[in-house]
C-alpha cells in the first residue's frame, strides 16, 4: 500500500471513530486535498475525475479536520500521552446524551417493550407503558419492529403527531400531511430535492441564514442548488431584518431563481427565538416573492430566556388569515433528537406540509416511498413525544419531573455560558434565548491574525485549533457556519453537564488570557 493510501485509510479509521461525536453530514474529508494523494485511480470506473461534481463541492464546506484532530488527541491520551489536560471536552455537537444527559424513562421503557414484546407480559413497567407499546406494535407488520412500516410512517403515529400540533397551535392539522422521517434532516433533504430544476434559464436557489446550520449548505451543494445567504443581525440578538432579506434576494435574483427560504427557530448556531411579529413579517415577505418556507423548528421545546416564546410558523400563518393561510407554502420540521429528549441516535422526526400543490405532494410521497420507511424505533420515540404521559397515568409524574429537570438545567447552563463569555475581555455573547448553542464573537490581536495567515488558516480556525491543542476543548469555528467578514466567532454547545461546563469555562478563560498575552504585542484589530 502506498504512503498516500495508508494516510487515506488512517483518515477513514479516524472518521469511523468520531462518527458518534459528529453531526453526520459534516465529517467529510477530501483525501486528495488533505493528504496530498496523487490521482492514481484513473483506471477505476468511478474516479475523482468523473465523480459527481456536487459531491466534491460539498466537501469544501465542512469542518472535519478539527474534529478529526480531537479524536486523534483522545486516542493519544488513552495511550498515555502527556498533555496539559486529561480529557477532550466535546463542546462541538448537539448530542445531549453523548454529553451525559439521561434518557427519559417513559421513552426508553416503551422502546424496550416494542423491541422485546415479552416485556409487555413479564416486566413490572407501568401499565401505560405496556399499553402504548402494544398500540404501536399493532400498527407494525407482524406486530414486530423488525418489519417495514408504511413509507410515510405508521398511521397511528402520524395521527398522534397531528394531535400534538393541534394542541400546540390550537388549530386543525391533517394527519395525511404529516410524514415521519429519519430525523428532521432526512425530511429537509427530501423537500430540498424538489427544487432541483432550473427556472427561466437560472439555477434554483434557497435563502439560508448566515450563520447557518451546515446541513443546508452541504445539502444545497449536494443537489446543485444555489446557496443564497442572508445575514442575521448580531446587534439585535441575531434578529432577522426584512430589509436584509430584500437585499439578499435582490442580489441573488440577478443570476439565480430564488424559490425558497429557510428559517431556523429557535436558532442554530445563534440561539435566538423569533418574535411573533418577526414571523409575520417573514411570512409576508415569502408571500410577496412567492417563496416556499422551510421552518426548521427542531428546538421548539428549548426556550429559556424570560420574555421569549416559541410560535410555530404554522400557527402564525393560520392566524394571519387570507391570503397567507391559503397561498403560502410551508414545510415545518421536528425531531426527537433535541428538546428534552436528546434521542439523536434513534433518528426519529417528522414534517408537516401546508398548502403544497397536491400533485407535488403526491410526487414527494412517491420519492419517499423509494426509501422504504423510517426506523421503527425512531417512529416509536416520535409517538412518545407526540403523545406523552397524561395527568393521572402511571408514568406522568416521573415524566414531568425528568422533562422539567432537563429543561431547567439547560436554562441555567444557557445563562452560565453567556455570562462567562460576556465577562471575558474581547468577547461578546448574545443571550441564549433557546436551542442548545452559544455563538460568541471575540476579538483577536493583530499578531494572532498574522500567525493564522502564515499558517494558512482563517483566524477563528487558528484560535480554536490552539484551544484544542492546549486545553482539549473542541468547539467549532464560526467560519464553519458563516459570519460577517471581519468578525470571528465559534459555536459551543451548552450541553456539558453543569460541573463539566463550569470546568470547561474556567479552562477557557485561562486559555484566552494566555493566548491574548502571547499575541498582544501590537495593536488589536477592531471588529
Amino acid at each position: 500500500m502506498s504512503p498516500q493510501m495508508r494516510m487515506i485509510t488512517r483518515a477513514s479509521r479516524l472518521l469511523s471513530g468520531v462518527a458518534a461525536r459528529s453531526e453526520a453530514f459534516v465529517i467529510i474529508v477530501d483525501p486528495l486535498k488533505r493528504f496530498g494523494a496523487a490521482r492514481t485511480m484513473a483506471s477505476k470506473v468511478l474516479n475523482v475525475d468523473n465523480l459527481n461534481p456536487n459531491v466534491l463541492k460539498l466537501e469544501y464546506a465542512v469542518r472535519g479536520p478539527l474534529v478529526i484532530r480531537a479524536a486523534e488527541i483522545e486516542k493519544e491520551l488513552q495511550k498515555g500521552a502527556q498533555k496539559p489536560f486529561k480529557k477532550v471536552i466535546w463542546a462541538n455537537i448537539g448530542d445531549a446524551q453523548a454529553m451525559g444527559q439521561k434518557p427519559i424513562t417513559f421513552i426508553r421503557q416503551v422502546l424496550a417493550c416494542v423491541s422485546h414484546p415479552e416485556l409487555i407480559e413479564k416486566s413490572d413497567y407501568p401499565e401505560d407503558v405496556k399499553h402504548r407499546a402494544q398500540e404501536i406494535l399493532n400498527g407494525m407488520g407482524g406486530k414486530s419492529c423488525g418489519a417495514y412500516t408504511q413509507s410515510h410512517g405508521i398511521e397511528l403515529i402520524r395521527r398522534r403527531v397531528a394531535e400534538y400540533i393541534e394542541r400546540r397551535d390550537g388549530h386543525k392539522a391533517n394527519w395525511q400531511d404529516i410524514v415521519l422521517s429519519g430525523g428532521a434532516s432526512n425530511a429537509i433533504k427530501n423537500v430540498l430535492q424538489l427544487f432541483c430544476k432550473d427556472v427561466d434559464g437560472k439555477p434554483s436557489g434557497v435563502m439560508i441564514p448566515i450563520p447557518q446550520y451546515p446541513l443546508y449548505s452541504a445539502s444545497l451543494a449536494e443537489y446543485g442548488l444555489q446557496q443564497c445567504g442572508y445575514y442575521l443581525n448580531e446587534e439585535t440578538n441575531w434578529g432577522l431584518d426584512i430589509s436584509e432579506l430584500e437585499r439578499s434576494r435582490d442580489e441573488y435574483m440577478k443570476n439565480v431563481a430564488v424559490r425558497a427560504i429557510v428559517i431556523i427557530n429557535p436558532g442554530n448556531p445563534t440561539g435566538q427565538v423569533l418574535t411573533r411579529e418577526n414571523i409575520e413579517s417573514i411570512i409576508k415577505f415569502a408571500h410577496k416573492h412567492k417563496l416556499f418556507i422551510f421552518a426548521d423548528e427542531v428546538y421548539q421545546d428549548n426556550v429559556y430566556a424570560e420574555g421569549s416564546k416559541f410560535f410555530s410558523f404554522k400557527k402564525v400563518l393560520t392566524e394571519m388569515g387570507a391570503p397567507y393561510n391559503t397561498e403560502v407554502e410551508l414545510a415545518s420540521f421536528m425531531t426527537v433528537s433535541k428538546g428534552y429528549m436528546g434521542e439523536c441516535g434513534l433518528r426519529g422526526g417528522w414534517m408537516e406540509l401546508v398548502n403544497m400543490d397536491p400533485v407535488v405532494q403526491a410526487n414527494l410521497y412517491k420519492a419517499i416511498s423509494a426509501m422504504l420507511c423510517p426506523t421503527t424505533l425512531g417512529q416509536t420515540a416520535v409517538d412518545c413525544v407526540a403523545r406523552p404521559p397524561q395527568p393521572g397515568e402511571p408514568s406522568y409524574e416521573l415524566f414531568i419531573k425528568e422533562k422539567t429537570g432537563v429543561l431547567d438545567s439547560l436554562n441555567k447552563r444557557a445563562k452560565m455560558i453567556a455570562d462567562t463569555f460576556n465577562n471575558m475581555e474581547g468577547f461578546s455573547c448574545n443571550t441564549v434565548q433557546g436551542a442548545m448553542y452559544a455563538f460568541p464573537q471575540f476579538q483577536l490581536p493583530a499578531r494572532a491574525i498574522e500567525a493564522a495567515k502564515a499558517a494558512g488558516q482563517a483566524p477563528d480556525v487558528y484560535y480554536v485549533f490552539k484551544l484544542l491543542e492546549e486545553t482539549g476543548i473542541c468547539v467549532v469555528p464560526g467560519s464553519g457556519f458563516g459570519q460577517r467578514p471581519g468578525t470571528y466567532h465559534f459555536r459551543t454547545t451548552i450541553l456539558p453537564q453543569p460541573a463539566l461546563l463550569q470546568e470547561m469555562l474556567d479552562i477557557f478563560q485561562n486559555f484566552h488570557k494566555k493566548f491574548t498575552a502571547e499575541y498582544s504585542q501590537g495593536e488589536k484589530l477592531s471588529l
